[in-house]
């Protein structure tokens, strides 16, 4: 007890202790340090408020760096305030230490005080008036980026008191000797202008100088001042015209597009419609059948001289090609948009290259280039018609751009793609985008519309739809048979009664109260207001009116048929490339396209007075001065040159060029072109010898439109420095091509003029993409189907893969029938008829063999009998015979000729000559000479025909009469018809027939079926739908009654 009382008291002593000196530490603490130090708050703020210290201790640390005296330290604030501007920062509680810096001497402190005051000074007017007499100062700095930022600067104080100040500002900066300060002053003129429109009378001034301004710095700001306060003054344009199509190259490429907006308005305004000319060839074009060839000549040289280009009219078309090569898609949206409502219709073509290749970029550019390619291929499908590929849809693509490209492709679709179109929408519909999937439904159906001779094999594919898993599919695929069969309701009975099967047993009337409780309880009002009309009308209660009793008259009346448009039909009363195309309504600022004027105006206007040219042009020592008189950018021989050497590459047909190697010669090209500019003499002699040639030139229309240029252009030195630089950049690949023109010039000539001669097939042009090559050919060309490429090609598509038991066989039937090519009256004594062997051509293996006979009725011999001037159809191929030297009168000869008629029944046209005449000749096959029949299984036929379903196959029923029901009868009349051959059948009444196509080698299955009574079921199973469509049409008449 003791010993426990001991240390407790111990304890007690001990604790009494420590809360001494606890106390005595508190007293302490009290009186040396009342109060923490501003380090310890910091401390103390930054654990209670993490977030937000941090960045009011930098803002304080920047203000104390902005008042340090050392230039460095503000320097470094400066840099760093305008690097947090750059990541979207607010630094906006800085500015009154900023503006105490505007004064600095130090120009790179100024330069970012003046960014910085650009940024925030609309925010922070007040403050920024203060320092605008600083600002006025500044317009005066000799350095010219110090004056540009301070009229920025004054310009974005958005306060109605000082438009005074800034208008004296913007008229001193219009006449700065600096071409920066001059573009500067053409950005303030739109900010004034928005800030107070009543100055426009003095802007307009203003504007007026500063386009009279030859620097291109200046151009594109102008220009766009111009569009913002004064559109509608084109007379301000008329002196600046030739100018600004001279310097077009070489402005930045925003200015470009601005300038080049500006001018497609304008030049609707002062030019007549250069389409005139296409209409009337159009009209023209097919000669009366007793008109001469030279009467016809006379009449289109007629038509020609009714119009003739205004030179000023080719000059803005020619000076804005070379920006078709621009690596900006505005750039080359702007061009392609001037080409499509200025230039004829038949140089409109040069931009579907250009555009095609704007589809590398991503999909933001793709989105609005594919949009105006869908408003051009509507009214001009030829122009992309041979970029077919180029729109396939991609399983990268976003939706977007996937209904897009479809949307080209079925505007693109005719008889000849169609085959190859139907099998890549077939792969579509199988998509798992399913608005994809229903947009493609719908193209199906406009194809169906738009060419008859797939109508059929579309509604037998969309039929097959209904079938389908996907309910989108279905129910979009019953929308558009539905629109179809209004259009022809009594040709399609079939389809309907198959579409009622589908029904199952369900009652109409179960499903008429299942559709109207759906659409009782959707979520959109306007399908309830719907049902509950309709429900009043079909299901009458006692509530309903007398209206009920008119359901049927109501529901059944006659309505028009539906139509399927395309949705981008309208739009083209927009510009192209504008956002009121994008949107298809008018947009704020949408300046209209006027249309062509009737009569053209005064092309005087455009005329520049030179006074001062005499005098420049005065020698000095016996020698001219280095300044010039305007020329055009580019000499009609570079233009002809540089068209001719595009037409060549654009004809020929290989895809293997490279890029890189395209893009070094120009820029090699570029690297001459720079070091031969150099020598002023040079120029000088150029000019010389241009205009001997110029006095040479025959009396061609563009050689007219290069004089009149020459002498209605303003002088420019910068012109005609970049003009000779483009010769002297071509004379290099000219000196090797030209051995003709080498003989008769001087070698001192050669070096310094562009020969005339011949397109070359080795000239390069950046606007040839090696991936673009047209195809020379617009029929849908394919490899056989027996081979393993076409496979690979058509992955997924359900295609017949390659079978050793399909072979060709020897004819079944060959028919004498004869076909009448020249009659003994119109030949002058020479008759000439051509019939098919159904042979294999020993001249190709895709040619169609024909036999022409040839007959001398008359009594002289006919001499030198042979062919020429064949006019045929794009891809299409003819090998002729070796000529004749003499037919003795009344004789006759056979002889043997190849066709290629690329699987399609287009004519072959030509000239069957003697000595003497020539005569124009035609030969047009039947669908059924366009085929060699196969030998095959039943069993192969019918794992063939399962492959060509859907929109493969098409079919038609026959009354036929009893007589035309026996078998032989039918196998002679298909046969006759047809080059097919017989396939085994076990069912005496299906007969069946199998063949390929000569060109391509695709299958072409055909099924007689006869039924109960006197009908019949023909069926035709092809890859080739519209020969298909056409064999079709060709049997029918002969399997049926009479």
């Amino acid at each position: 007890m003791e010993e426990e009382s001991s240390f407790l008291g111990h304890v007690s002593a001990v604790s009494s202790t420590v809360k001494s000196i606890l106390g005595l530490a508190e007293t302490l603490q009290v009186t040396l340090k009342s109060e923490p130090t501003v380090e310890e708050k910091g401390l103390i703020d930054a654990v209670t408020e993490p977030i937000e210290c941090p960045f009011i201790i930098r803002n304080e640390d920047l203000k104390q760096m902005l008042e340090s005296s050392k230039d460095s330290a503000k320097l470094d604030a400066m840099k760093r305030i305008v690097g947090m501007i750059a990541k979207g920062k607010n630094a906006s509680e800085l500015f009154p230490a900023v503006v105490k810096n505007v004064a600095s001497k130090n120009i790179e402190i100024k330069k970012l005080v003046y960014v910085y005051l650009v940024r925030y000074a609309e925010e922070q007017q007040d403050l920024a008036l203060l320092s605008i007499s600083t600002f006025q100062r500044a317009l005066k700095d000799p350095n010219q980026l110090i004056r540009a930022s301070a009229l920025r600067v004054l310009s974005s104080i958005r306060v109605p008191i000082i438009v005074p100040i800034m208008m004296l500002a913007i008229k001193e900066a219009s006449a700065d000797l600096s071409p920066y300060v001059r573009k500067n002053a053409a950005h303030a003129i739109q900010k004034l202008y928005s800030l107070d429109p009543e100055q426009k009378e003095m802007l307009i001034e203003v504007i007026e100088k500063l386009l009279k301004d030859k620097s291109t710095l200046v151009a594109g700001s102008v220009v766009m001042a111009f569009e913002e306060v004064c559109p509608d003054r084109i007379d301000l344009i008329h002196r600046n015209y030739r100018k600004l199509c001279n310097l077009l190259v070489d402005v930045e490429e925003w200015g470009q597009v601005v300038i080049i907006h500006m001018l497609t308005r304008y030049a609707r305004t002062q030019f007549v419609s250069p389409w005139k000319e296409d209409e009337n060839l159009e009209e023209n074009n097919e000669k009366n059948f007793y008109e001469s060839d030279e009467e016809q000549k006379e009449k289109n040289d007629k038509i020609k001289i009714s119009y003739a280009m205004d030179p000023d009219h080719r000059l803005l078309i020619r000076n804005t090609k070379p920006l078709l090569q621009s690596r900006n898609a505005a750039v080359v949206m702007a061009v392609a948009q001037l080409y499509w409502h200025l230039s004829p219709k038949s140089e409109a073509g040069i931009i579907s290259k250009s555009l095609v290749r704007l589809l590398r970029s991503n999909r933001e550019v793709q989105y609005i280039v594919l949009q105006n390619i869908a408003t051009m291929s509507i009214q001009r499908k030829g122009m992309f018609e041979p970029y077919l590929k180029s729109f396939y849809v991609r399983s990268t693509d976003p939706t977007m751009i996937k209904t897009l490209k479809l949307e080209i492709l079925t505007n693109l679709a005719n008889e000849a793609n169609i085959s190859t179109l139907l099998r890549e929408f077939q792969t579509y519909v199988k998509s798992q985008d399913k608005q994809f999937a229903a947009a493609t439904i719908q193209a199906i159906g406009r194809c169906a519309t738009n060419i008859s001779e797939v109508t059929d094999t579309c509604l037998n594919g969309l039929v097959c739809l209904l079938s389908n898993r996907d309910e989108i599919v279905v129910a979009e695929s019953v929308v558009v048979i539905k629109k179809l069969l209004q259009m022809q309701p009594a040709q399609h009975g079939e389809i309907i009664k198959h579409m009622a099967k589908l029904l199952d047993n369900i009652t109409t009337k179960l499903l008429t109260q299942y559709i109207l409780n759906l659409g009782k309880y959707d979520q959109s009002y306007d399908i309830r207001d719907r049902t509950r009309f309709i429900r009043q009308l079909i299901v009458p209660n006692e509530k309903s009116g007398a209206l009920s009793k008119y359901a049927k008259k109501i529901f059944l009346a006659q309505k028009p048929a539906p139509l399927l448009e395309s949705p981008f039909k309208d739009r083209d009363h927009f510009q192209l490339g504008t956002l009121s195309h994008t949107l298809n309504t008018k947009a704020s600022g949408y300046l209209e396209l006027s249309n062509w004027p009737e009569v053209a105006p005064d092309p005087s206007v455009r005329n520049v007075e030179v006074i001062e040219l005499a005098k420049e042009w005065t020698s000095v020592s016996g020698k001219v001065k280095k300044v010039k008189p305007d020329e055009t950018f580019y000499s009609e021989s570079e233009e002809d040159v540089s068209d001719n050497s595009s037409e060549s590459e654009s004809g020929s047909g290989s895809e293997s060029g490279d890029e890189g190697k395209e893009e070094g010669s120009s820029e090699d090209s570029s690297d001459d072109s720079s070091d031969e500019s150099e020598s002023e003499s040079d120029v000088d002699n150029k000019n010389q010898v241009a205009k001997r040639k110029l006095k040479t030139l025959g009396k061609s229309d563009s050689d007219a439109d290069d004089k009149t240029n020459a002498k209605l252009e303003s002088p420019d030195s910068s012109d005609s420095e970049s003009s000779s630089i483009e010769e002297s950049s071509s004379d290099s690949e000219s000196d090797t091509q030209s051995d003709c023109e080498a003989k008769r010039m001087s070698e001192k000539e050669e070096k310094k003029t562009w020969p005339e001669r011949k397109p070359s097939k080795k000239d390069v042009s950046l606007l040839d993409l090696d991936d673009f090559n047209p195809v020379s050919t617009p029929v849908a060309v394919l490899t056989p189907a027996i081979s393993p490429g076409l496979i690979a090609d058509l992955e997924g598509l359900n295609l017949s893969a390659s079978s050793p038991v399909i072979n060709v066989s020897a004819p079944v039937f060959v028919p004498m029938k004869t076909h009448e090519l020249l009659h003994r009256m119109s030949g002058k004594g020479l008759a000439a008829s051509y019939h098919f062997p159904r042979q294999p051509c020993i001249f190709g293996d895709q040619m169609v063999s024909v036999q022409v006979t040839l007959k001398n009725t008359t009594d002289r011999k006919i001499e030198n009998i042979h062919l020429s001037d064949k006019k045929l159809p794009s891809g299409m191929r003819m090998h002729v015979f070796s000529p004749i030297e003499s037919l003795e009168p009344g004789g006759s000869i056979t002889v043997a000729m190849g066709i290629d008629f690329c699987d399609s029944t287009q004519t072959a046209s030509f000239q069957l000559c003697t000595k003497d005449d020539c005569f124009s000749v035609h030969i047009q096959p039947p669908a059924g000479e366009l085929l060699l029949p196969v030998a095959m299984s039943e069993k192969d036929f019918r794992r063939e025909q399962g492959m060509l379903t859907g929109m493969n196959e098409t079919s038609a029923t026959i009354i036929a009469s009893p007589q035309n029901s026996a078998p032989p009868v039918i196998l002679q009349k298909v046969v006759n018809v047809a080059n097919l051959g017989i396939v085994p059948s076990g069912q005496d009444n299906i007969h069946r027939f199998a063949a390929k196509t000569v060109h391509s080698g695709a299958l072409m299955l055909v099924t007689v079926e006869l039924k109960e009574g006197s009908t019949a079921q023909l069926i035709i199973n092809t890859e080739k739908a519209v020969i298909g469509s056409v064999l079709l049409r060709e049997l029918k008449p002969v399997l049926s009654q009479g």
